[in-house]
């Protein structure tokens, strides 16, 4: 903070304006920003590989394999995101819990399931009651990006499926005919060939990514919408230094900024990748 800030009452116009956006929790605002974008870095690669690993399975000849794989793809396709996103979080810590209570507490003689409590051993919690608050913000970080990872995860795994099947029947035949076995028919023809149908829907995956990432909030992880609600409410001069009205709308128009931009820088990079990837691609309707 600038060294004239030490007195909010005699400072007035951009002055004002300059101290008020540089207080501590405006630099938890912008923080924010930085846990969205990591957010996306990490879950989009985390999601497409649980949707590589689903798509996979749903083709497998394996039938217990497949079924796996399908059921995954419609349950998760089949709930609305929030209640999953909800049960995820729950389930995957008390899931956490229960595997390092059975390790660290083999002598309990209680029952977890308490009625509607779970109760584990206090070693076995998570995070521990004395860790640093950096601890627990790190760990519901990872919960929020595991739960994103298997909801979008399943979306992806049904655009690869389609995308699997859309491989022209021709070439992998000619693959085969050539002496190639199934795996590497699948890791030279298949995959290779199969971007270019899952790219599109891959696309609309990601925008819907970026466009759930408010969930966030939900999830008990300040976000930018929490911190926007937070700080664009009315403030009184009793319990801040800088009191305004309702600024909510100008908050939250700054995150409309913010995810038009991102939206748009998007679409400018994920239609030249699509353009790389066509470039000489032979697909159902001629090559491109």
């Amino acid at each position: 903070m600038f060294s004239y800030c030490t007195d909010p009452t005699t400072l007035e116009g951009l002055s004002w304006l300059s101290c008020y956006l540089t207080t501590g929790k405006h630099m938890g605002l912008y923080w924010a920003f930085g846990t969205v974008l990591t957010l996306l870095a990490i879950t989009a690669p985390a999601a497409l590989l649980f949707g590589f690993g689903g798509a996979m399975a749903a083709r497998s000849r394996l039938l217990p394999l497949r079924w796996f794989g399908k059921i995954y793809i419609a349950v998760v396709r089949g709930v609305p995101d929030i209640a999953f996103f909800l049960f995820f979080v729950i389930a995957l810590d008390q899931g956490f819990e229960w595997l390092r209570h059975q390790y660290m507490c083999p002598d309990w003689d209680q029952p977890i399931r308490q009625g509607n409590d779970f109760v584990v051993c206090q070693a076995a919690k998570l995070p521990l009651g004395d860790a640093p608050q950096w601890v627990h913000e790190v760990y519901g970080f990872f919960t929020a990006v595991l739960t994103f990872a298997i909801v979008f995860g399943a979306f992806a795994a049904n655009v690869l499926y389609g995308a699997m099947n859309a491989v022209p029947k021709a070439q992998i035949e000619t693959a085969q005919a050539y002496g190639m076995t199934v795996a590497q028919t699948f890791r030279r023809i298949t995959v290779p060939q199969m971007w270019v149908y899952a790219l599109p829907g891959l696309s609309n995956l990601w925008m819907v990514l970026i466009k759930a990432t408010p969930l966030l909030f939900l999830l008990g992880v300040e976000d930018i919408v929490y911190w926007a609600r937070e700080l664009g409410g009315t403030k009184t001069p009793r319990f801040t230094d800088y009191p305004h009205g309702d600024w909510r709308l100008w908050y939250f128009l700054g995150l409309l900024v913010f995810y038009l931009s991102f939206t748009k820088l998007s679409e400018v990079v994920l239609e030249r990748i699509m353009a790389r990837l066509t470039n000489g691609q032979a697909t159902l309707g001629g090559t491109q």
